[in-house]
């Protein structure tokens, strides 16, 4: 029930590489599930559930793998796209998840990244 996606850094608020933002995304996914009247599976529980187990497959890839092997692992072109897969149904997943609680991932990123800033000082920062 995944969907591919991409992002990238640097092109504004929400903008990925190819104009790509969450909402555009997030709207992609619905559209998908709807089409395919999947719906009704994707409740809270449902999604978080699903959303644990692509991470466990993310976390399978790496398991075994050396500190080097790991720093790596997208030199090999089948182990990348294993890695681009897992990391977009995770991303998918939570992206859905975020739109039924009604969460704006990035909002809620910004604001995280604030309080560790507060919480965790950079050594010899103000």
């Amino acid at each position: 029930m995944g969907v591919g996606l991409g992002a990238g850094a640097g092109a504004g608020p929400g903008v990925g590489v190819g104009g790509l933002d969450v909402p555009k995304l997030q709207r992609r996914l619905a559209a998908f599930a709807a089409a395919r009247h999947w719906e009704q599976y994707h409740t809270p529980k449902n999604l978080v559930a699903a959303l644990s187990v692509e991470a466990s497959e993310l976390v399978e890839i790496f398991q075994w793998l050396t500190p080097e092997e790991s720093g790596r692992v997208m030199d090999d072109a089948d182990t990348a796209h294993r890695v681009k897969d897992e990391v977009a149904d995770v991303l998918a997943y939570l992206l859905q998840l975020c739109e039924v609680l009604g969460i704006d991932a990035l909002a809620a990123l910004d604001a995280k990244i604030d309080r560790n800033e507060r919480r965790f000082p950079a050594p010899g920062g103000p």
